[in-house]
């Protein structure tokens, strides 16, 4: 029984203390969870803080990992954090660039292994977005890894502020500079004082113009570029503008530095408190090109009181400021009448009243268009028949200021003229009808104007074809149908346009398709007219043709003897060839030994064949020369040394006459030239030259430069010839000592100007009969 109630009693205290145990546990868990959710409430406020905040934060563990909040990652431009801080860069227009990536990890890195804080600010891509990133060492209690704790700020508003301002002051400065350089560069002198008066800014004019070093000495010194005037300097002009707050503006005279006097415009300004400033404005040109216009005025309408033209000049209220005296007589307007000053409708109305006007029947309504001539922009034209057979031409002119400038003409005798000369031209229309010639005259517009009945008839076209008074063009095609050969066409054409517009004369010829031959030139008139006149010479082109036959024939039988004795020439040299090489075996003994008498018959032939072959040489160049087939092969020659050389061949010849031979010239000049034509020209001449002058004679032979050429001059003292002599001498022919007998064997001279002439030169010879011969050739340079 008593063990029982131990047992319950100890059952008891177990339950009481199982119970007060639990109670116990119930009021600790009660506390932790108040205190749980009060943490968890503080910890919802803190990061609630922290999503508020203008900074958001961002680990960066040592393996690379991140964490941050996705505030961040909406900064970046992405749609969450990435894991690593390497992948901040692998999106191409979001996130960091490469180089901020690559900034970021080289500072991230020296924060985690040195505990270096770090500064950063980055604009991502893409985006006008800034952010700035202050790093450090995170505390041990937020990662003891040795993670970077890295705060990102959001300083975009204040970034574009700070542009904006930093652009605005860049352009403030800008602007200052150019004003201040715009003030050093203005031409005109500018200055400002401040508020005691005082110059404290000059510009370069205002230091060239008082003749100072530089800005600082005027500002030291206080030159004043304008003198006082009535006592009044320029700081109490200035202040006066400062004092009433308006600008004030004087002409006054200014003496330059090189001491002449020149009239400026000046201007004070007054800039509130801060002073006044000012500029002066050369005005000397301004005065002196009014007092120019005054004088040039004064001129003109000097001059417009000396013409037979009537001109009067009305300003913008139509009130008359001039009117020159035969504007006064033509209107009838008697002295003392139409001062000026008087309207332009009273000054018509005392012209009707004159007579000096149009008879009209609604005067004032004709007024009245007279008067809006004013406001037109175009000039105004018209003619004033009067009751009194005056005939006036009236010009109405506008004036840029909205006045009128009224012209009026007499031109009654012109109208005179113009009747007299209707009466010519009817005149003259029938006498060019009378004409054996078919004649027209063309304006210089190209409009046919007048022609005679012979015109049509010669070139075969329609009389009523032309009395439209048909342009040139219309004409032509008309024509063009009646020739033989349609193109011709132009050249009438352009025969007309040089008679009518160039003003010269020329001619032409063609033939009509019904066979007629027309003759036809345009001469220009002295009216400006162009005449074209026309021929039938169908009966001369027949005798012409006939004639051009016989000249054909001629020319052709001329060219078979050319070819006749090239031919017969060429075949000489095989004969001569043999002869002149047999002779030379026989010379040099190759047969056998000769006697005294046969070497002298050998010597004899062999001087015999060399001067056919020369003779044979000259009628084959003369031949090919005459046929236009002379070979030239030029090469650049020493005229002294190449005249020289060939005068050096005809040493023997000139030695045995005891003959004086003088060669002139310079060593440097030069020419192209075929040297063997060349050489055989001046050696024929010299041979001439030689043969004519009898013992100790004369020879001179001058080369000298000529009009970019050379002139070579041979000249002797020899026989010379009279002047039939020496026509048969330039033909090839030459006398043989007979009676009347003559014979061609003289053909050095025809064969020496074919040569020169063959070279593009000039063959000239004089001579007289006892006194000698010259002969200038001149020689082009090639081109």
């Amino acid at each position: 029984m008593d063990l029982g109630s131990t047992a319950l009693a100890l059952l008891g205290l177990l339950l009481a203390a199982w119970t007060a145990g639990a109670a116990w546990l119930m009021i600790a868990a009660g506390a932790r969870a108040r205190g749980a959710d009060a943490a968890r409430r503080t910890a919802m406020r803190l990061n609630r803080l922290l999503d508020e905040a203008p900074t958001a934060a961002l680990l960066v563990r040592s393996d690379g990992r991140l964490e941050g909040s996705e505030r961040l990652a909406h900064w970046l431009g992405l749609d969450q954090l990435p894991q690593f801080l390497g992948e901040l860069a692998k999106y191409p227009d979001r996130g960091l660039t490469s180089d901020q990536l690559d900034e970021l990890t080289e500072k991230v890195r020296l924060a985690q292994k040195s505990a270096a804080p770090f500064r950063m600010a980055v604009t991502l891509p893409g985006s006008s977005r800034s952010l700035a990133l202050r790093g450090s060492l995170a505390d041990p209690q937020v990662s003891p890894g040795g993670a970077a704790l890295i705060w990102v700020f959001d300083f975009s508003e204040s970034e574009l502020e700070l542009s904006r301002m930093r652009k605005e002051t860049a352009r403030a400065r800008s602007d200052f500079a150019a004003l201040v350089g715009l003030i050093e560069a203005a031409p005109t002198p500018m200055w400002f004082r401040n508020a005691d008066m005082q110059l404290q800014l000059v510009n370069k004019a205002y230091v060239a113009a008082v003749g100072a070093e530089d800005a600082q000495s005027v500002i030291d010194q206080q030159i004043e570029l304008v003198e006082a005037v009535d006592g009044a300097i320029p700081a109490d002009v200035a202040r006066e503008a400062s004092v009433t707050g308006e600008p004030i503006e004087r002409v006054v005279s200014v003496t330059s530095v090189d001491g002449v006097r020149r009239r400026f415009r000046v201007s004070d300004l007054p800039l509130g408190e801060e002073g006044v400033a000012g500029y002066a404005v050369d005005i000397q040109e301004q005065e002196d090109q009014a007092r120019q216009h005054r004088a040039y005025r004064e001129a003109q309408r000097s001059m417009l009181d000396r013409l037979s033209v009537g001109v009067a000049q009305f300003d913008g209220e139509r009130k008359l400021t001039f009117a020159n005296q035969p504007f006064r007589r033509l209107l009838g307007m008697r002295p003392g009448s139409g001062p000026l000053g008087t309207s332009f409708e009273r000054m018509l109305s005392d012209a009707r009243d004159e007579g000096r006007l149009p008879e009209v029947r609604d005067f004032p309504t004709w007024r009245k268009d007279r008067v809006d001539w004013f406001g037109e922009d175009a000039t105004q034209e018209e003619d004033w028949p009067l009751s009194d057979g005056t005939h006036l031409s009236v010009v109405g002119q506008p004036m840029p200021d909205g006045g009128l400038a009224l012209i009026l003409e007499d031109r009654t005798e012109q109208l005179s003229l113009a009747a007299n000369r209707d009466t010519l031209l009817r005149t003259r229309t029938a006498m060019l009808d009378s004409l054996f010639e078919a004649l027209a005259v063309f304006a210089p517009d190209g409009t046919l104007q007048l022609w005679n009945h012979s015109f049509p008839e010669t070139w075969g076209l329609e009389a009523d074809a032309l009395d439209s008074h048909p342009s040139v063009d219309a004409l032509l095609d008309m024509i063009e149908r009646n020739l033989a050969r349609p193109r011709q066409i132009k050249g009438v054409a352009e025969v007309i346009r040089s008679a009518t517009l160039d003003r010269k004369e020329r001619a032409g010829r063609l033939q009509l398709a019904d066979g007629r031959t027309i003759e036809f030139a345009g001469i220009p008139l002295p009216d400006g007219n162009g005449l074209l006149t026309t021929l039938d010479v169908t009966a001369n082109e027949q005798a012409e043709m006939a004639l051009r036959d016989r000249a054909e024939a001629l020319e052709q039988a001329d060219k078979v003897k050319t070819r006749f004795l090239a031919n017969m020439s060429y075949e000489f040299r095989t004969p001569l060839t043999s002869i002149g090489g047999f002779a030379e075996l026989l010379q040099a003994e190759v047969a056998g030994p000769l006697s005294d008498g046969a070497k002298e018959y050998v010597a004899a032939i062999l001087e015999s064949v060399a001067r056919l072959t020369d003779q044979v040489e000259n009628v084959l160049d003369l031949s090919q020369s005459e046929a236009g087939l002379l070979p030239i092969a030029r090469r650049e020659l020493s005229l002294l040394a190449f005249v020289a050389g060939v005068a050096r061949a005809r040493e023997d010849a000139i030695e045995a006459k005891s003959i004086t031979l003088d060669l002139r010239g310079s060593q440097s000049l030069k020419l192209a030239a075929d040297p063997r034509q060349l050489g055989r020209a001046i050696g024929q001449l010299l041979d001439n030259a030689i043969e004519a002058c009898g013992e100790n004679g004369r020879i001179l032979v001058d080369i000298s430069a000529h009009e970019g050429g050379a002139r070579i001059v041979i000249s002797d003292n020899g026989r010379g010839m009279e002047e039939a002599e020496l026509t048969r001498a330039l033909d090839g022919m030459r006398d043989d000592g007979g009676s009347d007998t003559t014979r061609r064997q003289g053909l050095g001279l025809p064969l020496a100007r074919q040569l020169i002439e063959a070279h593009g030169g000039r063959f000239e010879i004089q001579s007289q009969k006892g006194v000698g011969t010259s002969v200038t050739m001149t020689l082009p340079r090639a081109s």
